[in-house]
């Protein structure tokens, strides 16, 4: 008979297991959810440190907001107020290139720099001359450089030095972030104006620097986002405001002639 191996959640008729441990005796009430979010996607208990990092993360990334995310999740709930997972659903759809999925971006941009360098700089002179040389090179390339610039926070995103200084006090300010924080630094030098660091962005360097796989940012980013969704809907059905944004549009949409679509030569 085939078998499938997992070291994560097994059951038997009396008991259930849980990356080795007793669920109900061993985890429920002794492990926090960010913790175990950790534990299940490294498969080893994190140190205090690093799940204070992480948690931080899953904060900065719940809820910012009438995003695309939210205002999609509240419109599906109009829509379909007997699928709650289908609102949610629908508003963690909408997590990629331009939110959310940044943190994803931005770790994958940081490691693919780190990974072509012998060893880390050894000191800020150092790291600004790796930065400089990315910020070019993206430049040149006609490429932007994920993490940087925010729509709304251009005179910096608050959530960028707090996680700087949270990684920093618990140990866990690794090369991802020195990058990070070097790319804050130079960049104007390049672009010749002054972009913020984007809390998404901070976030990809920090889980990066958790040794998380880098496969997975996007989910984690997923992760804090479902609990930002859930108070979306939450306050949804306490002051609804799906209906005004739906009758916004409907009642102020102005016909035109249709366009025929032609290629471009």
């Amino acid at each position: 008979m085939t078998e499938y191996p997992t070291a994560l959640g097994a059951s038997s008729r009396d008991t259930i297991t849980l990356l080795g441990r007793d669920l109900a005796a061993d985890v429920m009430g002794e492990v926090g959810f960010g913790e175990l979010a950790f534990w299940l996607a490294t498969q080893r208990r994190p140190e205090p440190g690093e799940t204070r990092v992480f948690e931080a993360v899953l904060a900065a990334l719940a809820d910012h907001g009438f995003t695309p995310t939210a205002i999609v999740t509240r419109l599906t709930y109009l829509s379909a107020p007997d699928s709650i997972q289908g609102a949610l659903a629908a508003g963690l759809l909408g997590g990629g290139s331009r939110f959310l999925g940044v943190t994803e971006d931005c770790g994958r941009f940081l490691h693919a720099v780190l990974s072509e360098v012998d060893a880390p700089p050894a000191d800020d002179a150092g790291w600004d001359a790796l930065a400089l040389r990315t910020v070019r090179e993206r430049r040149e390339a006609g490429l932007l450089v994920p993490g940087l610039g925010h729509h709304v926070h251009k005179d910096g995103d608050p959530r960028t030095d707090r996680l700087f200084r949270i990684a920093e006090a618990e140990g866990r300010f690794g090369p991802h972030l020195a990058l990070f924080a070097a790319i804050g630094r130079v960049h104007p030098q390049v672009l010749g104006r002054t972009l913020p660091l984007n809390g998404a962005g901070v976030c990809g360097a920090a889980l990066a620097d958790l040794g998380l796989p880098l496969e997975l940012l996007r989910g984690f980013a997923l992760l804090a986002r479902t609990a930002g969704l859930i108070g979306q809907l939450a306050e949804e059905l306490r002051n609804p405001v799906a209906n005004e944004i739906f009758l916004s549009v409907d009642l102020n949409n102005r016909p035109v002639p249709p366009e025929p679509y032609r290629p471009e030569p």
